[in-house]
């Protein structure tokens, strides 16, 4: 996600080391250094959360240092249920595929649903932390920031058990990046098995300064629909001395990458937003061979259902038409191979969430979120999923978490050419301070959990 623009930016939250070994605790940040929240609110939350730090940091650490991709989650997913079951958790693994399912259950109430995400990209880190990846995979969105966050607030929510009723379950969901993570979880009865939830919260890393929250004021923190396809192009094989007894698919999806570019230069009303990306194209194996065909994959992001229907079917229509143009010997195979709605949050629950964030947080540090392209699965744990589950009417509470230090938000929102903002979600360089990032994720995912089961 980019960066959004704040006309009156917050101020830095202090800055504290980030901690260079796994089981050390780091120079953890203090309730003030995040904005004080006034006396007793929320009973202190953020020095509350300071009671689970090093836990929720082992497990952070861990992750980041061994990421797997969407798919693939077996060893996040088994570390992340451990810590479940450590906060006193009855513990479900193979939910949807490497889907985790922790249950506390502390009286008749309100059933509160928290929801993370088990998954890594296909990316090699460029941090260069000492805890860096040691894969060819990298958490490059916050998945691992987020079930930290999410196993400190089970685990502090059971300690916190006098001040709540109801059945706390937190999901670790696989596959979220390749926006097939949820359904499976949902097809493999997520709900029939675990309970109808009143209510499923979630919040995402995003660059903004650590100790502060980001809520929607029109309840759409990520208004895009998206679309992941994956295109065959066809050709026929042949030497590269001997180019005109071959159909090149090389060229056939340079063509089709190019002509792409009008889905939205040419084909999207100025007053619309669609983003149309291919961010993967394999072919051929030597340079002397002409290969007998190409792959795409392509990511389309939209801002309505309509919108995300006309781009995919502009994709089909140019893919089908450069293949024609290039006498391919088949047609070209178009699948799409997951899909999601615009992500649209309950807004009476999403006003109370907000509110109780303030009460921990302090206005100041409470922000508005201008929306964002991005596109989530998330989605199907409410109404877009309804026709997966069976259920309607489930509120869905979903909002952004700063990660950013002091010193790069400074840097950040330095005038002039000092300015550089912090690296985005997806950038190899993405890297969360954790320092003062993790315990207000925690206290946040708390405090809105905690505002749920009060609801009744």
């Amino acid at each position: 996600m980019n960066p959004p623009s704040h006309p009156t930016p917050p101020p830095a939250p202090a800055d504290h080391d980030t901690p260079p070994t796994a089981p050390a605790e780091p120079h953890a940040p203090s309730a003030t250094a995040h904005g004080s929240p006034p006396p007793g609110a929320e009973n202190n939350l953020l020095v509350r959360a300071g009671d689970v730090l090093r836990p929720a940091l082992a497990l952070y650490l861990d992750l980041h240092a061994h990421p797997e991709p969407s798919g693939q989650e077996a060893r996040t997913a088994d570390r992340f249920g451990r810590c479940l079951a450590a906060a006193g958790c009855e513990v479900t693994h193979g939910v949807g595929g490497h889907g985790v399912v922790g249950v506390l259950r502390n009286g008749d109430g309100p059933r509160v649903w928290l929801r993370a995400e088990l998954d890594a990209l296909p990316m090699r880190e460029q941090t260069g932390l000492p805890y860096a990846s040691r894969t060819d995979a990298m958490h490059a969105c916050g998945h691992d920031l987020h079930l930290a966050a999410a196993a400190g607030a089970a685990e502090l929510l059971a300690r916190l058990s006098d001040r709540w009723r109801g059945t706390l379950l937190v999901v670790g969901q696989p596959a979220e990046e390749t926006l097939d993570g949820a359904e499976a979880m949902l097809r493999d009865g997520l709900y029939e098995r675990f309970g109808r939830p009143d209510v499923v919260l979630a919040q995402h890393a995003a660059p903004l300064p650590s100790g502060t929250v980001a809520h929607a004021p029109d309840g759409a923190p990520m208004a895009a629909a998206g679309a992941v396809l994956d295109v065959v192009l066809h050709g026929r094989g042949g030497h590269a001395a001997t180019p005109h007894l071959a159909v090149d698919p090389v060229v056939t999806a340079a063509t089709v990458v190019t002509r792409l570019q009008t889905v939205v230069a040419r084909e999207t009303a100025p007053a619309d937003q669609v983003t149309l990306t291919v961010g993967t194209l394999r072919a051929g194996t030597a340079a002397n061979v002409i290969p007998d065909r190409a792959e795409l994959g392509i990511g389309v992001r939209a801002s309505s259902e309509a919108s995300l229907d006309r781009a995919l079917a502009a994709v089909r229509r140019i893919v089908l038409a450069e293949s024609a143009a290039a006498g391919a010997p088949r047609e070209p195979e178009v699948t799409v191979t997951s899909r999601s709605a615009v992500l649209r949050c309950d807004p009476d629950a999403t006003d109370s969430v907000r509110r109780a964030h303030i009460g921990l947080l302090g206005s100041g540090r409470v922000l508005s979120w201008p929306g964002s392209m991005a596109t989530e699965d998330f989605p199907l744990f409410g109404d877009a999923g309804a026709g997966v589950h069976g259920q309607h009417g489930i509120p869905l509470v979903y909002w952004m978490l700063g990660v950013v230090g002091a010193d790069a938000w400074r840097r950040a929102t330095a005038d002039g050419p000092d300015a550089s903002p912090p690296p985005p979600n997806h950038s190899p360089h993405f890297a969360p301070h954790i320092g003062s990032a993790l315990r207000p994720a925690i206290a946040a995912l708390t405090s809105a959990a905690l505002d749920r089961f009060a609801a009744g």
